[in-house]
């Protein structure tokens, strides 16, 4: 007599499939609470180390400085040179992010559209290298932060995390290892020497510039002096 196999039972096939519905909102929930529960601490608390550092083959220095600590020049510096729209996006400056998109369909050089806010969240709590599933996450945490922190604190963060060199992380690290003076006494043009770097700092010179560094620097330094002028770092300093 043929025997057909059993078939799963209908209750137990929907057993399994609700367990693993279980598991995954269970894990969904662990993650909210801890990266909620983790930018709510950096609000408040020093950003002790970074993947970014921890991965660093030339090992790291880093030297936190409260924003009050770090002369404003840097802050024009920095907006001038890598998100000029700071102060009025809300995390996303999608304008850039579709002439990034168009510029490297294209070809050539890679160029991002990510604004201070993105590249903190990404400093912070990810690592670096593309692709979507990082991204995606990088969207969440810049969300959070944008609500959790605000521009003042997401600033302070960003300067004191930014690679800005060979195993150098924060501008007063920088400043120390470029200048030997610290975050608090930049000048214009030291500070937009520091900025030029920010894109590439293991490659391109802060001290002594040449070439495309050097023009960056000076464009750099005339744009932070206009972004001081025009207010666009009020977000940050009122």
């Amino acid at each position: 007599m043929l025997r057909l196999p059993k078939l799963p039972r209908p209750s137990s096939s929907r057993g399994l499939v609700w367990k693993l519905c279980w598991w995954i909102a269970r894990l969904f929930i662990w993650f909210v609470v801890l990266s909620l529960g983790l930018v709510l601490l950096y609000r408040f608390v020093p950003v002790p180390v970074t993947a970014s550092m921890i991965m660093d083959p030339n090992g790291f220095s880093k030297d936190w400085q409260p924003l009050s600590r770090i002369d404003r020049s840097m802050v024009a510096a920095v907006i001038a040179g890598e998100d000029g729209k700071f102060c009025t996006h809300n995390g996303f400056d999608t304008a850039a992010m579709q002439k990034a998109f168009e510029r490297n369909q294209r070809g050539g050089r890679i160029r991002g559209g990510s604004t201070i806010s993105q590249q903190t969240a990404k400093n912070v709590f990810l690592w670096q290298g593309g692709g979507y599933f990082r991204k995606g996450l990088e969207a969440w945490f810049t969300v959070l932060i944008e609500h959790l922190w605000g521009k003042r604190r997401i600033m302070e963060v960003y300067l004191n995390v930014a690679e800005t060199g060979v195993g150098t992380y924060g501008v007063e690290a920088g400043a120390q290892r470029y200048y030997r003076h610290s975050a608090a006494r930049l000048t214009t043009v030291e500070a937009a020497r520091i900025a030029a770097a920010l894109p590439n700092p293991k490659k391109r010179e802060v001290v002594d510039p040449g070439g495309f560094t050097r023009r960056h620097g000076n464009a750099i330094a005339a744009g932070s002096r206009a972004v001081q002028g025009s207010d666009l770092d009020s977000c940050v300093y009122d």
